[in-house]
């Protein structure tokens, strides 16, 4: 990623994102955490993209060049933690789950980050024992390095709803499906389908937080029937695809 910004201190801040707005490649010394109230948010480094909704929280450890992009109109709240003080002791980004209780704590904390009284000390410490008990629930992109992979991954990024399998995949991209099924193995640490279903996830959060109708966007993204969608992100999310709205 080309010019990096060095911000030593990680922010604690709360900031509104226009749909589309974006945070530039930076690196901080500190961890931080990084929660939309609204909206989706993905996070992306040179190892991928990871993906957000309101009910979910992105981790990113001290020192890990990442940038920012918002879908749908975005409430970004953003935690600054020391880097000796490590709630979740990863060295990758990660995404957690957010119940009610951490997302008031992250909602109070980052509204008011210059409250450092004995109150405001204690919410923090509360705050840092729910990140360490949050189920961590991922919806993560990794990053191809093998060309032909990459060929693969950048047609089903351009059309979700592709349903070619990954022999036909391969043809394009001069690879055998034997050889591509194992670079996503090796490469990305997943099958093809555990892939694709991760990409068709992350697009079906991008046109939701653009309030698109939830027939539609099973169909943008390539499930083969509405029950089928909603039975796929039910299970990733823990609430329905007509619900999610209701939780940003």
């Amino acid at each position: 990623m080309p010019n990096i910004r060095h911000t030593p201190v990680a922010p604690t801040r709360a900031q509104p994102m226009a749909a589309g707005d974006s945070i530039d490649a930076h690196r901080h010394d500190d961890h931080q955490i990084v929660y939309a109230s609204r909206g989706v948010l993905a996070v992306t480094t040179d190892a991928g993209t990871w993906v957000a909704p309101a009910t979910r929280a992105i981790w990113v450890p001290a020192g890990t060049v990442h940038a920012h992009r918002a879908h749908g109109r975005l409430e970004l709240h953003l935690m600054g933690i020391a880097a000796h003080e490590d709630p979740l002791g990863l060295d990758t980004p990660t995404v957690v789950t957010v119940g009610p209780l951490l997302r008031e704590l992250l909602l109070a904390h980052t509204r008011a980050p210059r409250e450092r009284g004995p109150e405001g000390e204690r919410l923090r410490a509360v705050l840092l024992d729910q990140v360490r008990a949050a189920p961590q629930w991922p919806v993560h992109l990794p990053a191809p390095s093998d060309p032909r992979l990459a060929a693969v991954c950048a047609a089903l990024w351009a059309d979700p709803a592709d349903r070619r399998g990954l022999a036909e995949l391969g043809a394009d991209a001069g690879a055998s499906e034997r050889t591509l099924s194992r670079l996503f193995r090796a490469d990305l640490g997943m099958t093809f389908p555990q892939w694709r279903t991760q990409l068709r996830l992350y697009h079906a959060l991008q046109l939701l937080a653009d309030d698109t109708p939830v027939t539609i966007v099973a169909h943008r993204c390539g499930w083969s029937s509405t029950s089928a969608f909603i039975d796929v992100f039910r299970r990733a999310f823990g609430h329905t695809p007509g619900a999610h709205g209701r939780l940003r």
